[in-house]
């Protein structure tokens, strides 16, 4: 299991030892910020996809819920003539099966 990370502010990652001042380090901070920058806006794209992902589910569960309360209120206001008639239609016959025994 991954520990627990805050939600908070997204720290920068710290070397364990200072470097000199010189071009060669400001250009190796400039490098990691731009990759750091690159992975920041593809985890930022990817979470754009996820959300667009999760609001059509979202909108195809709706109108499935819709769909059914649909249903429910039509078989409870329906006469029970008919809602008897259409749940014995499906039920299958216990004659119709055709048994096979095998022995091991």
């Amino acid at each position: 299991m991954r520990p627990h990370v805050s939600q908070g502010q997204i720290r920068p990652k710290i070397s364990t030892m200072p470097r000199q001042k010189t071009e060669a380090a400001a250009y190796l901070d400039i490098y990691k910020l731009v990759n750091e920058k690159t992975r920041l806006q593809h985890e930022l794209e990817t979470l754009d996809e996820r959300r667009d992902r999760v609001q059509k589910r979202l909108a195809v569960l709706d109108t499935a819920i819709a769909d059914l309360e649909r249903n429910a209120h039509q078989l409870r206001d329906a006469k029970p003539s008919e809602v008897g008639a259409i749940a014995t239609a499906k039920a299958p016959e216990l004659d119709s099966f055709n048994t096979l025994f095998l022995e091991y």
